[in-house]
């Protein structure tokens, strides 16, 4: 009961999260779907390459990484696409919860508040989320937060989703300390999951790009 209490207190919009999806060029979908997967020096790379670049970019990205990294992806996008399209019919990724999902994947447990109430943990940390689950049928207006869970270096970060009217869920902070290590389980996610096989290669071909007009 008061570990309840301590995440309905001191909600408030995490910012960063929601300015920056915003803030996304919203023409180019593969950016938007690869924004978040990308290290800084990419993100740099690429918004001064030309059209043409950009196209060879993209090749060389999945050029450089896993064909199992490849797979993740896709995997991924296919939940995402028809999970939260009530949020964002023509860029489900480009959304709060879709960008988590798709940089850190499945969560390992997740809350819901329902009401004035919260409902309890729907799956327990390390049980397999009902995140999984087709929801593109979900009852958006019997939640008002919902809290997802992930394991990082034996600690437990954890993401918030407030809902905002009309179809929107919102990431939010729901604690003055609530976002710690979500910086550090998002910098494994890009390097564990998304990064290239080998980084000083691929850094040269990035760099050959400029040229292309």
């Amino acid at each position: 009961m008061k570990a309840t209490k301590i995440l309905v207190l001191g909600l408030f919009v995490f910012g960063t999260a929601a300015g920056v999806v915003n803030a996304l060029p919203k023409k180019d979908a593969w950016y938007t779907q690869h924004y978040f997967l990308m290290q800084d020096y990419e993100r740099k790379v690429y918004k001064g390459l030309s059209a043409n670049g950009k196209l060879e970019f993209q090749k060389v990205y999945w050029d450089s990484r896993s064909p199992a990294a490849k797979e993740e992806f896709d995997r991924r996008m296919a939940y995402i696409e028809p999970t939260f399209k009530n949020e964002n019919s023509a860029q489900p990724w480009n959304t709060d919860r879709a960008r988590i999902y798709l940089l850190n994947g499945r969560p390992a447990g997740v809350e819901q508040k329902q009401n004035d109430y919260w409902s309890g943990q729907v799956t327990p940390l390390g049980a397999q989320s009902n995140v999984g689950q087709d929801r593109t049928g979900e009852d958006i207006q019997g939640r008002t937060l919902e809290v997802w869970s992930y394991p990082y270096d034996r600690r437990v970060v954890q993401y918030a989703f407030s809902f905002s009217a009309p179809n929107k869920w919102v990431q939010v902070q729901i604690s003055a300390s609530g976002g710690r290590y979500i910086q550090g389980l998002e910098k494994q996610s890009r390097v564990e999951t998304w990064g290239p096989a080998d980084e000083d290669a691929y850094k040269a071909k990035l760099d050959a790009l400029k040229s292309i007009k």
